[in-house]
């Protein structure tokens, strides 16, 4: 019988691998990435001045550059973008990284806002990056709690708790000075109204017309920001992990990293991308410059997920170029097939709906009572 020798591969194919190798390399220790060190670590049928030989073609096609001339290779742009190409659909999942995630799955609780919140602070921790997002809104939902922050002596801050654990903030101002006792008792009988039952205190004239002037302009931005439902919510959490990366020691680079964050726009225009062509995107350096010009040096990868198959928003991840894309591909589709499971499970469960910018307003009006704006509990 013939005895088949065993495929060599290309020059192309060895030069692609050895590129991929020093990415992978690189990504793990930071370091410039030498002949020998390659070899050690992934190439032991290779000799140094073999590999020395690719690292000078892949450095003259851009994939590569050098800092000092005994120095070893780091990936350019142009490499990172060609490692995420490759491995775009084969991203690969720890087993104890998974086992967190699946915790997302544990989850039957009414409050989807608190579900979403306590979702992406556990992909920021799992991923070991900053998180960024976009959510639908929420019908049946009702206040079940407001809490007064005296700020100054004008001013006060008003946060208000939905039933789905969404949170609003408004900053309410006055003309009349604001004490701290006066606004306590006034916090517990805009509760006592909210909950429609009898509050325990009784105000002081004064006390009762500024209650019935924080409870009109809080019910009326509330309703108006409820219905009037224009652009993707979008939210971020973890910025301070990017302080972890050596790419970010410095003042300036932390802040041009954090330049997309800033704004709001910017990080919705990347995940309505994301939902549009309904798959995992990489955006890497020059590829954000259109978003954000001053972060041209950080990566961002963005998914969609999806309530009952249809997409309702899409979570990214911002960190430096040396990004483990592998990883981070697998934990995101992880996290987008657990949150898309549970959110779907949960909203039929709890018969509630929901509404995306494209849905356009709701009607506050309707007599469909799946669809309606509840500001105060009614069923006590």
């Amino acid at each position: 019988m013939k005895t088949l020798s065993k495929k060599r591969l290309s020059k192309s194919e060895r030069e692609e691998k050895v590129l991929f190798s020093l990415v992978d390399l690189f990504i793990e220790s930071g370091q410039p990435v030498g002949s020998k060190t390659l070899m050690e670590n992934r190439f032991k049928e290779l000799s140094s001045a073999t590999i020395r030989n690719y690292f000078s073609t892949l450095e003259g096609s851009g994939f590569l550059s050098q800092q000092h001339a005994s120095g070893g290779r780091i990936p350019t742009e142009l490499a990172y973008k060609a490692y995420a190409e490759e491995f775009l659909e084969a991203g690969v999942l720890d087993e104890n990284k998974d086992k967190k995630l699946k915790v997302l799955s544990n989850y039957a609780d009414k409050d989807v806002g608190l579900y979403l919140q306590k979702a992406v602070e556990l992909l920021s921790e799992v991923s070991g990056f900053p998180v960024f997002f976009s959510s639908p809104r929420f019908d049946q939902d009702f206040i079940v709690d407001i809490k007064l922050v005296l700020i100054d002596s004008n001013r006060c801050l008003c946060v208000v708790l939905t039933e789905l654990g969404l949170i609003h903030n408004e900053v309410l101002y006055f003309e009349t000075k604001l004490h701290h006792h006066a606004l306590k008792r006034i916090e517990e009988v805009l509760l006592a109204r909210i909950r429609v039952v009898e509050p325990s205190m009784n105000l002081v004239h004064e006390e009762e017309l500024l209650s019935q002037k924080i409870y009109n302009e809080v019910m009326v931005r509330y309703i108006i920001g409820y219905a009037n439902f224009s652009l993707e919510e979008v939210h971020t959490t973890g910025l301070s992990r990017l302080l972890s990366y050596p790419e970010f020691n410095n003042a300036e680079r932390f802040a041009s990293g954090l330049a997309l964050f800033e704004n709001p726009n910017h990080l919705r225009a990347l995940l309505q991308e994301s939902c549009i062509d309904k798959v995992l995107k990489a955006y890497i350096g020059s590829n954000l410059s259109k978003y954000s010009p001053l972060t041209s040096e950080c990566s961002a990868i963005t998914l969609p997920y999806s309530i009952g198959g249809k997409i309702v928003g899409a979570v990214g991840i911002l960190g430096p170029m040396r990004m483990p894309y592998r990883d981070l591909f697998g934990i995101l589709r992880a996290f987008s097939e657990y949150m898309s499971t549970t959110l779907t499970q949960s909203m039929a469960q709890h018969k509630l709906t929901y509404r995306t910018p494209q849905d356009g307003q709701l009607n506050l009006e309707t007599n469909d009572h799946r669809t309606s704006a509840l500001l105060e509990d009614k069923r006590h």
